[in-house]
């Protein structure tokens, strides 16, 4: 698949172009849910991109902001391609929210890690232990069920058309030692198999770099083919993470990937 031309990055679209509509339909968000019968919140959330919308639900909605024709239907072809499914969905239980579809169809990624191996890098033991050590209340086939996903996320990497992935990690990372030697060998092993990929960069910031920009968290930037996608931050934690296409917070946490770095 072309990236940015799966569901979630169209939904986004579709959210933006609706919301862009009606502000130059001078409507404001209650008019339109007046007219259409519904809540308010309905049609924020729709403009959000925080929930999808249907092409009926779409059609009226441009037909009230004077939308006709071929770039109406245009629209609602869009709305269409934007409830299909993504591979994530059959992990609903593991990802919530929009970050996963949106990494699916991002061409850049730009990560920083100060404690542990991304997400994207780590073998099945190390997701494994991690995962155990996070959530010590759960049953062994939810730790599973979550390693899977990981997994699955990981096929990113190795698609025919991947994104540009450049990980910068802490030195910290290598040193913390995460389910044994062994396990942690096998991650060296994965880190040093991995960065010989052409589209893969990885980076250690060493410790005699000292206080650096990165220092205030762990972050993931997601780049988009098209220019009309803005750049998505993530904000990993351990109890999910958030995240935003604001331009000042991007720009913000962009400037953190100006770190001193070497090369694995």
């Amino acid at each position: 698949m072309s990236r940015g031309q799966g569901p979630t990055i169209r939904r986004r679209r579709l959210a933006s172009e609706l919301r862009r509509l009606r502000e130059a339909a001078d409507l404001t968000i209650d008019e339109v849910a007046e007219k259409l019968e519904c809540s308010a919140s309905k049609i924020s959330r729709i403009e959000t991109g925080h929930v999808g919308v249907t092409p009926r639900d779409a059609r009226d909605m441009l037909e009230l902001y004077g939308m006709t024709g071929d770039e109406r239907e245009a629209l609602v072809q869009l709305a269409r391609e934007a409830r299909k499914p993504g591979w994530w969905q059959a992990y609903k239980e593991v990802f919530t929210g929009t970050f996963v579809g949106l990494e699916a169809d991002a061409s850049s990624l730009r990560a920083f890690q100060a404690l542990l191996v991304p997400g994207l890098l780590q073998t099945e033991p190390y997701a494994r232990a991690v995962i155990r050590a996070m959530r010590p209340d759960a049953d062994e086939s939810d730790i599973q069920r979550r390693v899977a996903a990981r997994t699955a996320r990981q096929q990113l990497l190795t698609d025919p058309n991947p994104p540009e992935y450049w990980a910068v990690i802490d030195e910290a990372v290598l040193h913390r030692v995460v389910g044994g030697p062994e396990v942690m060998a096998h991650q060296a092993e994965r880190l040093l198999t991995v960065a010989q990929l052409p589209h893969v960069t990885i980076q250690v910031v060493p410790f005699g770099a000292g206080a650096h920009p990165g220092m205030e968290g762990p972050f993931l930037i997601l780049g988009f083919p098209e220019q009309a996608d803005p750049d998505v931050v993530y904000v990993d934690s351990t109890s999910g993470g958030f995240s935003s296409s604001c331009p000042p917070m991007c720009a913000a946490i962009s400037s953190c990937s100006i770190i001193c770095v070497r090369r694995l």
